[in-house]
């Protein structure tokens, strides 16, 4: 199964499509389709991209991606040199309600799941409490042949929908997934390269300018499109990144280097920004993941 940016080719013999996939990183690109995927990341870390939010991962982590979100796993930077020997392992579902499963999503006793699906139209990521039953039901259906796919397959969705905890979409409801072919492509493009180029000194009239747009005009868009203006957006995406990095082992006096590291050329700027998305200064953030961390290793010991 090849998936190209935006477009997905699907087998004619395949109603439900199944991908298993061991390589150096995720796919780079910034991509969407017309079937729904649930991705269950076996090995690897990094930060999705999910139409104008952004989610670390790493192993163990589920996704349910709504369809035709933008979307991309974006491996971390260590995954893309030769001398780390780094891999990635995932196992993924796409299926398409209103494709060629159509006939029986149409039938009444799926009346349950559709609402189900409508309720969650931008997906979100499985509960801890719910990993161990969904990938079991994902490696099912991978690992079924004939009519036992389709049988694997309505049991997943009988579990998927029998989530009963408060669910977090995977971004806000003023995102549009609606968007055309050829808008999709343009924005994918932008994303791409605020996603490239955050961790450097970046401008407004810099990423205008490889949209093919003025400044004023790309503002309009970037808004109407993500909900984010391009500040925010970007902001977010550096402090995901510092996010990342302070819990990775940083020492305390190193704070600073993380936030020129995310593409902060202040550190004040940094923690006055940290502090209005996370809601806590960084040190304060730092301390409380590794008091939180100490807490779970006490508990397992």
């Amino acid at each position: 199964m090849k998936v190209l940016p935006f477009t997905m080719l699907v087998p004619d013999d395949k109603s439900v499509i199944s991908e298993q996939i061991e390589l150096p990183h995720f796919y780079q690109y910034l991509h969407r389709h017309d079937e729904w995927q649930i991705t269950w990341v076996q090995e690897g870390e990094g930060t999705l991209l999910a139409g104008n939010n952004m989610h670390s991962f790493s192993a163990g982590d589920i996704f349910l991606i709504g369809a035709n979100l933008p979307h991309l796993f974006k491996s971390n930077p260590e995954y893309f040199m030769s001398d780390k020997k780094k891999t990635i392992r995932a196992c993924s579902l796409y299926f398409n309600p209103t494709g060629i499963l159509k006939s029986l999503f149409s039938l009444p006793e799926m009346g349950a799941v559709n609402g189900f699906l409508s309720n969650h139209k931008h997906g979100f990521k499985i509960p801890s409490k719910y990993e161990k039953e969904i990938a079991a039901k994902i490696v099912a259906v991978h690992s079924s042949s004939g009519t036992d796919v389709l049988f694997s397959f309505i049991q997943f969705l009988n579990s998927l929908q029998n989530i009963d905890t408060n669910l977090e979409a995977l971004c806000s409801e003023v995102y549009s997934s609606d968007i055309s072919e050829n808008e999709g492509r343009r924005l994918s493009n932008i994303l791409n390269f605020i996603m490239r180029n955050y961790n450097n000194q970046i401008t407004l009239e810099d990423v205008a300018n490889a949209a093919y747009m003025t400044p004023q005009a790309f503002c309009r868009y970037f808004k109407k499109h993500t909900g984010h203006t391009f500040i925010s957006f970007l902001n977010e995406v550096r402090i995901n990144d510092a996010c990342k990095s302070l819990i990775s082992g940083q020492k305390a006096d190193c704070i600073s280097g993380v936030a020129y590291k995310a593409g902060f050329n202040s550190i004040t700027n940094f923690n006055r920004v940290f502090k209005s998305i996370i809601g806590k200064s960084p040190r304060v953030y730092m301390d409380t993941y590794n008091n939180v961390s100490k807490v779970k290793m006490v508990a397992y010991s």
